[in-house]
């Protein structure tokens, strides 16, 4: 539902995974644009070259996530935890810090 709605498709929906656990997961390379990850559990989550741009992670623990390369523009990361997260490589132009 999400691609569809990233391609603008009849029957698409925002991705919306607010206040979920996905600590440890493997999320490398997903196109997350817009996504609501508000006050989500990331940490130590592997985002190595994710789509992140315009998502919203307010309140987000991303500690110790892996965010190598990722595309973090224009996302929304007002009180997320980014403490040793590896943000080496990332697009941080525009976010909101």
């Amino acid at each position: 539902l999400h691609k569809k709605w990233l391609n603008d498709e009849d029957g698409g929906k925002c991705a919306n995974l607010s206040g979920v656990d996905l600590s440890d997961v493997d999320l490398s390379g997903a196109i997350l644009v817009g996504t609501k990850l508000s006050d989500a559990n990331l940490l130590c989550a592997k985002l190595r070259g994710a789509d992140l741009s315009g998502a919203i992670l307010v309140g987000t623990k991303l500690r110790g996530a892996d965010l190598n390369g990722a595309d973090l523009t224009y996302a929304n990361l007002r009180y997320a935890d980014l403490t040793h997260a590896n943000l080496r490589y990332a697009d941080l132009k525009t976010a909101d810090l």
